[in-house]
Formats: structure tokens, C-alpha cells, sequence
């Protein structure tokens, strides 16, 4: 059997004013037809599993593009219609096509139309006809739509955040579609929202709402009585129409396909119920740069590092990588034995790697936006290691897989060493530090910037963990003059009986 397969992935922040077009999809992770399996194969990646899956099953994989940018702007046309174009065009030309595997986020918004995967869907169902199985993996964050579900016969969201199962939703995916191609089971999917731009603890899956929704889900499937269950947080940093957490059901239509479609939808209205109830649910805290100045500066017993993550300037979601707020409080605060990762700025690493290494004075972060977190700070220091920006990522997230952050190098201030940046990105594994000749662990502090996904790797070496607001993009603020084009009423920009 033929299935074609590939990776199309952008978490969209519509407040960026970087915009995706293709430069910024071949920076990170863009790679076209036999490239592919030498970059994937033996990763714990989503398109690692597909070549198992393939090797399992027997299948030929039809490969055309696997392209994922880092969270950002809204995407361009001409990037949407060149990357979506390889794979519409594959399953035109490189046919027949037998069944669809496709990983994608479920965020992506493109200049002419805001939902690109319901577009892409729509596109691939009109070329393949109703009756191939197209199965979808989606990150956790996807602002799910109507439309997705209907041109989807199956849409598999991830579980964890930070998202440490990629490469088993990827398989579950590669497991119904055989069943599906060999006539098993007909998936047809259902959705169900409700009308709120954010919930679920924004994904968080330790304990909580999604916590409850996932173990209800998972207990229906093991029951057999929905091929999949899942539910999405949704991604909030979007100011689009269908912005929010969902539910999706897929179900077997091959036997009574409306009364499976009535039971599909019911349980999706009952789960995103209590996605309704459960909307004031938050585990997380925010503190202020001046608290987490004060807690690197004071310092803690025990002998592993303090981890700070800067939530609002994150990578992940959007977030320009550059904020220097934070920084700059450390700095002025006197606090020594610190890590921090990183300030991504193209121009400033490009005059350190002409300087080399030694003493330098550079001028860095805040070009982006000085409003969003802090403008540049020009600090003389030393500088202490220059890379590439690759290395092979070897934590529980993507682990395997060559990851590329460009031109990078260490910038030590005081007794603060600085990663710089070409390519922008969240902090998820230590290679991030390590390649570099940073080893987090021997520092009384260690800060990135991410929201969540930093557990994976950085957890288990803390002796705390704290996450502070440094005024960044992506600040938790909802007005209606933000989110100007949700459907409304929406909570929390009205109150909703």
C-alpha cells in the first residue's frame, strides 16, 4: 500500500510582527523527499514512527516535504502554497494513494485564509476523493475547526506537555490507518467546543481538567468504544474566529455510521462540558522580575541550580527570543553562577564571530520589539565559545533528531554566561547548553525561555523550578481589542451565564 506522509507544522501568534515566509521555514527544520528518512529514521520523532510503522505494515511512504518553523507570525501565502503544493502535488502525481499519515500542528494561520490545516485537508480530500483515510497527528495546542474534522478521518492530538509523545501518537495514528486501508474500520471524526479562547490549563496533562479528559478518553478507547478521543487546549496567542480548546471523537462508521456519529458527538459535548466548568482551572503562577531576581540573588540550599523560565518571551509560543528585561535585572542585581538560554540575535552573534573569542562589547536582544520584554543592552564582556548551532538533541523531546539554531555562541557577563542566537527557539533539551560547553548543572542558576516544555529536560536537574512574567508577547492579556476577530459572546472577554 502507498501512503503518502509528511510534516507541515507552525504554531501561528498572529501579535508577531515576524512574519513566516519560506526563509524562515528553511532555518529549522525544512527537508524534501529522500532527505528525509537519513534525518528521522531511528528518532523518537512523529515521522520516526511512520518509517517504523512502514517497515511494520509493509507500506511504500510517499514523502514529499517535512517542514516545521519555529512559532511565529502569520504564515505568507507564497509559504503556505509552496509547502502545501508539494504535498497536494504528491497525491495527485505519486498516486494511487492508498491512505494519509500527515503531522501537523493544528495552529497555523495564513495571510488569505485563518485555518492552514483545514485548508490543506480540504485540498488533499478534493484530490483523493471521500473515500482514502487521511490520518492526523496535532500538537496539543491546536485550535481545532470544523473543517479539519470533516475533510480528517481521524485527528490524534498529543497528550503530554511538555509533549514527550509524539513519536507513540504517531503510531497509534499509523495503527488506525491500517486497520482503516484494510477495511477494519471506516474513522469518520466529530468536534465539539465551546465558547472560551483558553482552558484546560492550557495543556497541562499532570493533573487537572486534562488530566481527567485524557484518563476518560483513553478508558473509552481501551473499551472500544471510540477509535480515538482527544482533546486540545487550543492556542490562545491567535486572533482568529475558532481560537480555543476543543474535543474530537473519532468513531467506526462501517457498521450504523449515524448512531455512531450521534454517540461520537455526545460524549465530545459531554467532555467539552466540563472543559466548560473547569475554566478557571490553573496550576501555574506567575511571578515578577523583581521576585525572581530576588530568588536567583538570595540563593537556596541543595546543590542542583534554580530553573527560571521566562513564560512570556517564549520561543514556542511566538515569543521573539530577545526580551531583555530579565537579563538586565540580573545583571544590575549583582547575581553570579548563572546560565541563560538565550537571546536570539542574529546581528549580535555575527559581530561576536567576527571578534572571536576574547573580550568584546556587543549590543544585544530587544530589536525585535524594545516594548515586548526589554530593548538591546549593549554589555561588555568575554566571549567564550562559538558553534554552529548544531548539535543532536539527546532529551525526551525529539530526542535523536539534529537540531539547528545557526551561527550561537557564549557571552560571559560578570558571572552570567549569555547564549546567543541565530535561529530562534524555546528551551527543550540541555544540548542546548552542553553544546556549547555550558554544563547547567554546575550553576547555582539556570533560566530559559519557555512555558512549559523546559520540564522535560531541566526538571529533574532543579531544585526549583519558577516562572516569572517579563512583559513579553506572550503575556497572559485578553481584551476585546486584541481578540477582535473571535466569535463572540467568548469568554473571558464576556461574562456568559
Amino acid at each position: 500500500m502507498r501512503v503518502l506522509t509528511g510534516r507541515f507544522m507552525h504554531e501561528t501568534n498572529t501579535f508577531s510582527v515576524q512574519k513566516t515566509d519560506m526563509a524562515v521555514w528553511r532555518r529549522r527544520g525544512f527537508h524534501r523527499d529522500n532527505e528525509i528518512p537519513a534525518v528521522f529514521r531511528g528518532t523518537r520523532s512523529a515521522l520516526g514512527a511512520t518509517f517504523e510503522a512502514a517497515d511494520k505494515y509493509g507500506w511504500t511512504l510517499v514523502h514529499p516535504v517535512s517542514a516545521n518553523a519555529n512559532p511565529s507570525g502569520i504564515v505568507t501565502d507564497d509559504a503556505f502554497e509552496e509547502i502545501g503544493g508539494m504535498m497536494v502535488s504528491a497525491a495527485a502525481h505519486q498516486g494511487p494513494i492508498d491512505g494519509v499519515l500527515l503531522h501537523l500542528h493544528g495552529a497555523m494561520v495564513v495571510a488569505s485564509f485563518e485555518d492552514g490545516e483545514g485548508e490543506l485537508l480540504a485540498r488533499l480530500r478534493a484530490v483523493l476523493g471521500p473515500e482514502v483515510p487521511i490520518v492526523v497527528t496535532l500538537d496539543l495546542h491546536a485550535n481545532v475547526t470544523q473543517q479539519m474534522a470533516d475533510h480528517a478521518s481521524a485527528l490524534i492530538g498529543f497528550r503530554t506537555y511538555p509533549h514527550v509523545d509524539m513519536y507513540e501518537r504517531a503510531w497509534q495514528g499509523a495503527e488506525l490507518l491500517q486497520r482503516a486501508m484494510t477495511g477494519e474500520v471506516k474513522p469518520r471524526t466529530v468536534i465539539a467546543q465551546r465558547p472560551m479562547i483558553y482552558g484546560l490549563d492550557r495543556g497541562r496533562h499532570q493533573a487537572g481538567p486534562m488530566a481527567e479528559l485524557i484518563a476518560r478518553g483513553e478508558a473509552l478507547e481501551a473499551a472500544g468504544d471510540v477509535l480515538v478521543s482527544s482533546a486540545c487546549a487550543g492556542f490562545s496567542r491567535a486572533n482568529i474566529h475558532d481560537v480555543g480548546p476543543s474535543v474530537t471523537v473519532t468513531v467506526d462508521v462501517s457498521g450504523d455510521g449515524a448512531a455512531a456519529l450521534a454517540r461520537g458527538q455526545a460524549i465530545a459535548e459531554e467532555y467539552m462540558d466540563y472543559c466548560w466548568q473547569q475554566r478557571d482551572y490553573e496550576s501555574f503562577k506567575l511571578l515578577s522580575i523583581a521576585e525572581a531576581v530576588a530568588r536567583a540573588r538570595d540563593g537556596e540550599p541543595g546543590d542542583k541550580p534554580l530553573v527560571v523560565a521566562d513564560y512570556t518571551d517564549n520561543p514556542g509560543g511566538g515569543g521573539y527570543g530577545d526580551a531583555t528585561a530579565f537579563l538586565k535585572g540580573l545583571i544590575e542585581a549583582g547575581v553570579d553562577s548563572v546560565a541563560f538560554h538565550a537571546i536570539c540575535d542574529p546581528e549580535a552573534v555575527e559581530a561576536g564571530h567576527r571578534a572571536g573569542i576574547g573580550p568584546a562589547t556587543l549590543t544585544i536582544g530587544g530589536k525585535t520589539d524594545p516594548a515586548m520584554g526589554g530593548g538591546p543592552l549593549t554589555l561588555t564582556g568575554e566571549i567564550t565559545h562559538l558553534t554552529d548551532g548544531r548539535f543532536v538533541a539527546y532529551g525526551p523531546m525529539g530526542g535523536g533528531v539534529t537540531q539547528n539554531y545557526g551561527p550561537s555562541l557564549v557571552f560571559r557577563v560578570g558571572g552570567i554566561d549569555i547564549v546567543l542566537i541565530t535561529n530562534n527557539g524555546q528551551a527543550i533539551d540541555l544540548g542546548q547548553f552542553t553544546s556549547l560547553g555550558i554544563e547547567p548543572t554546575r550553576y547555582a542558576t539556570v533560566c530559559v525561555k519557555s512555558m512549559q516544555h523546559f520540564r522535560a529536560a531541566f526538571e529533574p536537574i532543579a531544585r526549583a523550578v519558577i516562572l516569572v512574567d517579563t512583559g513579553a508577547l506572550c503575556s497572559e492579556t485578553y481584551t476585546p481589542e486584541l481578540f477582535d476577530k473571535v466569535r463572540r459572546p467568548v469568554w473571558p472577554l464576556d461574562r456568559i451565564e
